[in-house]
């Protein structure tokens, strides 16, 4: 479990390579290089650095590291408070979090520390220029005063020769939660039960990202038919990659094998269903691991996109309906894991269900769509979209998955255009 400050006894580029939020492993290190270095504070001792990696490919990332001694993070709080600034380096908020510090979890690509249960600070590790959309979208909800969602507090950025870039976020942090995915696990039922608010308050977020004109950072822009043509090019890009790349031996993949063109054909069925609706900024990677229940309420977290995307695609206007689809995929693998000792016949479809309809009257009215229910094909389309995507990252990493996308791929195939 990795915490702060960061202790880089051995050397540089092995430590970083055996940390849990580098993002390259399997690539070949050039070199490594310390761009920046920033003293934060002198007793104790922490500073900060942006260090770059070098790949033999020729391109490279960049990534924050904290090294210090112990209980520096105390002296990283304190930042906060003060809104200190230091050669390119600010604290913004105003908030110094208090109380017993842990590490939260293991997580991926960040970094993050609970102080007294009440606080959470993200350190974002891998540092891309530009500002964070996390912090852009919290910021934007919590000042419109959407409630699920855990407020931001704070955060603190770098602006200097080398970039701007958000550095790391300070928010309220959500205790006794328990995530959407392992609710599902844990009681497909109950979650089934829940679903109605959680529609309701995605559909309140689409709507209140959709309300300000005058942002041009999140003013609502009209779909055209160039937008629309460009999705279906990048879809069909993805059923022809799928279909060269699909193994021959794997006796699972039988019902789909040489039905690319069948798969593309639908494709250009849905193509025609109209763009249907306003392109807005979205939450990217929404899925039952990206909600929390606590205190009988839903949060919504983790705002950054894709960890695969870089800054400027995830902060793209799309349709809302990308966010809808994510969702709904993922209802698909909650009810592959939690079938073991239930009766979940019926369960997806409900799911859907409930979701859709809440979702349906949260949304409507606010500008997003004419009309929720003439929406239905261009959901079909974001959903075969995830599909694909899901199924080539299935085929590398999680060959024992590769079930799931493929019943969604044949219960497209099957459904009447």
């Amino acid at each position: 479990m990795t915490s702060l400050p960061d202790q880089t006894t051995e050397p540089l580029e092995q430590w970083l390579m055996e940390q849990r939020w580098f993002a390259s492993k399997s690539r070949e290190v050039a070199g490594v290089n310390v761009l920046r270095r920033v003293p934060l504070s002198a007793a104790p001792v922490l500073d900060l650095e942006i260090v770059e990696l070098r790949f033999n490919s020729g391109t490279h990332e960049l990534y924050q590291l904290l090294p210090g001694e112990p209980g520096a993070v105390r002296a990283l709080a304190e930042l906060f408070g003060n809104e200190s600034a230091a050669d390119g380096v600010s604290f913004h908020g105003g908030v110094t979090p208090s109380g017993d510090i842990r590490p939260m979890g293991a997580e991926q690509s960040n970094t993050s520390i609970v102080f007294g249960e009440e606080q959470v600070l993200k350190v974002f590790r891998r540092v891309e220029p530009g500002i964070n959309p996390e912090l852009e979208m919290l910021r934007f909800l919590s000042t419109r005063e959407f409630e699920n969602i855990a407020t931001l507090t704070g955060w603190y950025d770098y602006n200097g020769e080398l970039m701007q870039a958000t550095l790391g976020i300070l928010q309220q942090f959500i205790g006794e939660a328990r995530d959407g995915w392992q609710l599902a696990l844990d009681d497909p039922l109950g979650l089934l039960q829940r679903l109605p608010e959680l529609g309701a308050a995605t559909g309140r977020m689409h709507t209140i990202l959709a309300s300000d004109p005058s942002d041009p950072a999140f003013a609502p822009e009209e779909p055209s038919d160039e937008a629309l043509a460009l999705l279906t090019a990048t879809i069909d890009e993805q059923i022809e990659r799928v279909f060269i790349d699909l193994p021959r031996d794997n006796p699972a993949l039988a019902p789909i094998l040489g039905r690319g063109e069948e798969i593309r054909d639908r494709l250009q069925l849905m193509s025609h269903v109209g763009v249907g609706g306003r392109l807005i900024r979205h939450h990217g990677d929404y899925h039952l691991g990206q909600v929390l229940l606590a205190n009988n309420d839903w949060y919504i977290i983790d705002f950054e996109g894709e960890p695969s995307r870089p800054l400027a695609e995830s902060r793209r206007k799309l349709s809302p309906l990308r966010d809808v689809a994510g969702m709904l995929r993922s209802f698909s693998y909650a009810k592959r894991s939690a079938t073991r000792g239930n009766d979940l016949d019926g369960w997806e479809r409900e799911t859907r269900r409930a979701f859709l309809d809440a979702y349906a009257a949260a949304a409507n009215g606010a500008g997003l769509f004419e009309a929720f229910e003439d929406v239905g094909g261009l959901m079909r389309l974001f959903e075969l979209e995830k599909v694909l995507y899901e199924l080539r990252y299935e085929l590398g990493n999680r060959p024992d998955w590769v079930q799931v996308p493929l019943a969604g791929l044949l219960a497209m195939l099957e459904k009447k255009p």
